[in-house]
């Protein structure tokens, strides 16, 4: 007899197996840090479990790490030798797997998406949609997905508050604040251990330009990403966003030594958070000492990675902040190899990628007239790096930052006025930055300014 998971798809599994299959899935959801564990404990039970090869291949790719990208290969491998699977989901989890790591993710979800037409309550599948969809910044994408096999879930699939979770990030990223501060709040009920749908939430706090009730949502609800992998550092790090929103920039910088950077890893996703983090805390006029060198020194390892735009210009933010002249050139020139690729990645590397990096490189050396024409050149663009509003809004605010030191007050302005059309309301940054402005357009036209 063939027994059903936990989300009512058939799985070749003995019930020990399944046990820990169920656990996997289930850790997944919630970002536990538990899921590799399960995953290694179900390989030992059912060695010849394709969809767990698969699987595991795609965890691996979703860690945008080019020597991961070996053992995602193996994991593809081993998953193809086996035939691809006995069911339909298995050989979806491979199909993907194999498109992803030819760098056409958007294909990959094709597939999976294809089975949850017939399967749509199958919430692996879904959250695996959701983080490709993701990485590579469709946000409507997202959205559309989610909302294709809602119906389908009665209020008691387990599932469902993940599910919810997802919804509610996706709503944000589309603008819907309302929807998603209600989806998310919904999600957390049903999957306290949900940290997505909690920090959908906190999400909406940023972009809604509230902060201190972001701080009150996620005080106290620590539990809610206790036990996640470095999404726990994620999830810290809105927090000392909303610190740094309301001026207590001392409060800010603690939060990054005690939980945004209490680890030093070399993950991308740490390694964002923290050069991000660093890199607003100066905007606002913060000495934050000599905390970018241990994060150029794990960048400037990373100058021929290039899985993912995103990550890479987090590296060169690091690279390019230090003087790391030598590491930033390597990486400039593969930037530019990559470029020139025929494959979605490396499509998003051209644009927005290219114009990206020379702008960071710029920032760097203090050329502000230059970082400016580059980053505003690749701003349009952004969300195609991936990532979310939240993510990409320190180049937001390097754009305009590096308009205000050449000189270029209208300009800056504008770009303000469209950052707050955009989000929907005003934050500090921009009411500080039109104080910036109007001071200095005084300063300059000091009678025209009394007139």
């Amino acid at each position: 007899m063939t027994l059903t998971d936990a989300f009512d798809q058939p799985v070749p599994l003995s019930r020990e197996a399944l046990e820990e299959w169920n656990a996997t899935c289930l850790a997944f959801l919630a970002h536990g840090a538990s899921t590799p564990v399960h995953l290694g404990r179900l390989l030992d039970l059912a060695p010849d479990f394709a969809g767990a090869h698969a699987l595991k291949g795609l965890f691996y790719a979703l860690l945008g790490r080019r020597e991961l990208m070996e053992d995602a290969r193996a994991a593809l491998g081993r998953a193809q030798g086996l035939g691809g699977g006995e069911t339909e989901r298995e050989r979806a989890l491979a199909t993907c797997l194999a498109h992803v790591l030819a760098g056409n993710p958007s294909q990959g979800i094709a597939v999976l998406e294809g089975v949850l037409t017939r399967a749509p309550t199958d919430t692996l599948l879904m959250k695996l949609s959701h983080a490709l969809r993701f990485v590579i910044g469709d946000s409507h994408g997202m959205r559309a997905s989610i909302e294709t096999v809602m119906h389908s879930y009665a209020g008691d699939h387990p599932g469902r508050g993940y599910l919810l979770g997802c919804h509610a990030f996706a709503l944000e990223e589309t603008g819907d604040y309302a929807a998603a501060q209600l989806a998310g709040r919904a999600a957390l009920t049903l999957a306290p251990d949900d940290a997505w749908g909690l920090h959908a939430v906190a999400h909406v706090h940023d972009m809604t330009g509230d902060a201190q009730g972001g701080l009150t949502w996620l005080t106290g609800r620590e539990a809610a990403w206790a036990h996640c992998n470095n999404f726990r550092f994620h999830v810290w790090w809105h927090k000392a966003l909303m610190l740094l929103d309301l001026g207590r920039l001392d409060e800010a910088l603690a939060l990054y030594d005690d939980h945004v950077r209490a680890e030093k890893t070399d993950d991308y996703r740490d390694i964002s958070n923290a050069t991000s983090l660093l890199l607003r805390l100066e905007l606002e006029g913060m000495d934050v000492g000599d905390r970018w060198q241990e994060l150029a020194d794990f960048s400037e390892t990373r100058t021929e990675d290039g899985c993912l735009i995103f990550a890479d210009l987090h590296y060169l933010m690091a690279l390019t902040h230090e003087g790391r002249e030598n590491a930033t050139t390597r990486m400039l020139a593969r930037i530019a190899r990559d470029a020139d690729g025929t494959s979605e990645v490396e499509a998003r590397v051209a644009k927005p990628g290219l114009s990206a990096a020379k702008g960071l490189e710029a920032f760097g050396d203090g050329q502000w007239a230059e970082a400016f024409v580059h980053l505003k050149a690749a701003r349009p663009h952004m969300q195609a790096a991936g990532g979310s509003h939240a993510q990409r809004d320190v180049f937001e605010r390097m754009t305009i930052d590096a308009g205000l030191r050449a000189g270029r007050l209208d300009d800056a302005r504008a770009l303000l006025v469209d950052r707050t059309h955009r989000r929907g309301h005003e934050d500090g940054y921009a009411a500080a930055r039109q104080r910036m402005i109007a001071q200095a357009q005084q300063f300059a036209c000091p009678q025209e300014a009394r007139a």
